[in-house]
């Protein structure tokens, strides 16, 4: 039985820039960084206190992903103030948080220009 999603890729260009910004901007812990063949590394990030994490990790073929918007909603408390706060760490909105009738939303870019939806649960 399927019992939840371990993680969700994140095709990147240069997976130390975007552990640095993963890490430093937006909150993860590193669960997993271990060398995949050559010029790659499996990296696996949680957010604390939750189950689910990405993994920074292209595959072959799929590198025009890198930049794009991604189909991964992050869910928080307050967007308005988890993106004032991810603002001050330096991750930039492209889509200042508003409120809608169907809930709260945001959107943010990573240091690859990747697009995720921030929203209230």
């Amino acid at each position: 039985m399927i019992r939840g999603i371990k993680f969700v890729g994140v095709p990147v260009r240069n997976q130390d820039e975007a552990l640095r910004f993963w890490t430093e901007k937006a909150g993860c812990k590193i669960t997993t960084d271990q060398e995949m063949g050559p010029g790659q590394r499996w990296i696996e990030l949680a957010f604390p206190g939750t189950e689910t994490g990405i993994a920074l990790f292209t595959p072959k073929g799929h590198e025009d992903r890198i930049g794009t918007f991604q189909s991964i909603s992050f869910w928080c408390d307050d967007v308005f103030a988890t993106a004032k706060s991810l603002e001050s760490r330096g991750v930039t909105f492209v889509q200042a948080p508003r409120k809608e009738d169907w809930g709260t939303s945001a959107i943010f870019a990573d240091a690859d220009g990747n697009q995720f939806v921030l929203s209230s649960r």
